[in-house]
Formats: C-alpha cells, structure tokens, sequence
C-alpha cells in the first residue's frame, strides 16, 4: 500500500483529504506544520508528499527544500496551495516540485496527481534497478 505525506495547517482539509486518499486504499501520515512534516519524512518514508505552502514553523517551500537536500530516496512532491501566483509556482517548481494543485480543487485533480507521482516513482525506481 502507497504511502502519502499530507501536511497542511487547516485540520478539516486534512481530515478531508486524509479520508479520500484513504478511500483509494492509500496510507495517509498527516502534519500541521513544516517541522513536523520533516519528521513524519524521516519516520515514515512516505511514497509521495503533498504540501500546503503556508504552513507555521516551515513553509512548504522550505520542506521541499529540505527533502531535495537531505533524502536520497526521490519522493514525488505536490505541491496544493490557496496561492494562485505565478512566482508560487515558478519558485516551486525552481525548487523541483512535481506538480502543483491550486484550492479549491477536485477530489478527481488530487487523485489523479498522486496517482501519476506514484506511477513516475514506480517507472523511476524500475530504471534505478536496472
């Protein structure tokens, strides 16, 4: 079974989210903020992240950074967030996101994001084996 990172601040978008990847047949590990989300990557070793960028301790932008310097395992990042800016997302993806999804979204957008990271970590690490 695929584990998921869920971090984000808002409790009910967690709850929310928490409980349709769960409907998929997915694990979900949650944080509320950036610094605990570092600690459930460690502990956990999730499949893919998602992160809100606007998170207290550390922002999504600055867990992602921490994931592309210190695990040397590729995990997926998609980034969701309420930020609809342009230099959000360029800084984003300037930071080697995946994807990036804009709240309000789908519960179709989310599923299908985390399913395409899934399939590309799953291509990436047949590559790596051969």
């Amino acid at each position: 079974m695929a584990k998921i990172l869920l971090a984000d601040d808002e409790e009910g978008l967690l709850f929310f989210f928490s409980k349709m990847l769960k409907s998929e047949g997915l694990e979900v590990v949650t944080a509320q903020d950036g610094e605990e989300a570092k600690e459930k990557i460690l502990a956990e070793k999730p499949d893919v992240a998602i992160l809100d960028i606007k998170m207290p301790k550390c922002d999504g932008f600055g867990v992602l950074e921490w994931i592309r310097k210190n695990i040397k395992e590729w995990i997926p990042i998609i980034m969701l967030t309420a930020i609809q800016d342009f230099e959000s997302m360029k800084k984003g993806y300037s930071l080697e996101a995946d994807h990036y999804l804009t709240k309000p979204c789908t519960k179709k957008d989310i599923i299908k994001s985390v399913k395409t990271m899934l399939s590309l970590k799953n291509i990436r690490g047949e590559n790596n084996q051969k």
